[in-house]
């Protein structure tokens, strides 16, 4: 079967067969803040195309990775319901693919450590985003905070993943992983696949504030980020403040014009467009109305999801339910691995 259109190409020489029931896919998200346009363009949509195409699919909101920054504990916990509602009201189906809460699986925890016993400190030290993100903490970055990527790989790795989809900036995590897996495997005998990546082709959706930055939870300029539960006026406010240039033709040239790039971009992840169609759609418009136009666009496709969120919020049962039920199919999973990882490394 052929890979979906703009998803899938395969790393490290590897090709990705379908349906086979060797393949097991994994991926996590965290759940800090509202989810915005460039999780939906760059994951959630990538995430409906693979549970549909693979038998094997987990997926875990990955809470411990989340107290990597200080976190109030009521906040994270309605993070966790929100950040659930929003997977399902976007189209994540627990019927084909587990949908689960990390920490409800220790596993994760007990065989980070073990990981972390076989990584050196230099690797991660090398790492752009530890360095980025413990200048953002005045270089007071915790523990969690500089482990996390061997976290990460345990996460991976617990479940037997062969593969992960990843943006660009988690390419480099991946590799970890299957070095600690290779390394692993070389100590105590070959147990782990080594996984290979998933990277998306569409195009990363940048701030609409800043086009040289990813959209981000983060950003500092609120106009930056659109997020798949803001209000129809929200949208519309976001788009208008959206940085172009001085040329009103609307053209794709991320180099030179990379505002009305990133409004390309968009345009065609919500309508399901190329970006040479919507191009060719937008001959004689000026990026004005242009604005006005992906904004509608936006808005018609979040909708019908803000909606389905706002429903399954008012369910708090239903969305512990769903986490419970994915923890306990993850656990099932996981079990029998932990269990011949702890022989292999002595503990029993």
């Amino acid at each position: 079967m052929a890979a979906p259109r703009g998803v899938i190409r395969a790393m490290h020489r590897g090709t990705l067969t379908q349906n086979s029931g060797m393949d097991r896919i994994f991926s996590g998200i965290q759940p800090t803040g509202k989810l915005h346009l460039g999780n939906y363009c760059g994951a959630i949509q990538n995430w409906m195309r693979l549970q549909e195409e693979y038998n094997s699919v987990l997926y875990s909101i990955v809470d411990l990775h989340a107290l990597t920054v200080p976190r109030e504990p009521a906040v994270l916990r309605q993070s966790i319901l929100d950040t659930t509602a929003t997977l399902l009201a976007c189209g994540i189906n627990p019927e084909k693919c587990l949908l689960f809460q990390q920490s409800q699986v220790p596993e994760h925890a007990e065989l980070g450590w073990i990981l972390g016993c076989l990584t050196n400190m230099p690797r991660i030290q090398s790492f752009p985003q530890w360095k980025v993100k413990n200048a953002s903490q005045n270089y007071e970055g915790t523990v969690g905070l500089f482990t996390y990527p061997v976290l990460q790989a345990a996460d991976i790795l617990l479940y037997k993943s062969t593969h992960v989809p990843v943006g660009e900036d988690q390419v480099l995590h991946l590799e970890l992983t299957r070095d600690i897996a290779q390394h692993f495997n070389k100590k105590y005998g070959n147990f782990f696949p080594v996984p290979k990546a998933i990277l998306s082709t569409t195009k990363k959706v940048r701030s609409l504030r800043d086009p040289a930055a990813k959209m981000s939870k983060s950003d500092p300029q609120k106009l930056g980020t659109l997020n798949i539960t803001d209000s129809p006026e929200e949208i519309v406010l976001k788009f208008r403040k959206a940085v172009t240039d001085f040329t009103s033709e609307v053209t794709y040239d991320p180099d030179s014009r990379p505002g009305v790039s990133n409004l390309v971009t968009i345009h065609a992840a919500v309508t399901g467009l190329s970006i040479k169609e919507v191009v060719h759609q937008c001959v004689g418009l000026d990026t004005a109305h242009y604005k006005g136009i992906v904004a509608e666009a936006v808005i018609q496709k979040f909708a019908p999801i803000r909606n389905e969120i706002k429903r399954l919020q008012e369910d708090k049962s239903h969305l512990e339910k769903v986490l419970q039920t994915g923890a306990e199919k993850a656990k099932e999973l996981a079990s029998p691995v932990y269990q011949e990882i702890r022989r292999l490394v002595g503990f029993q």
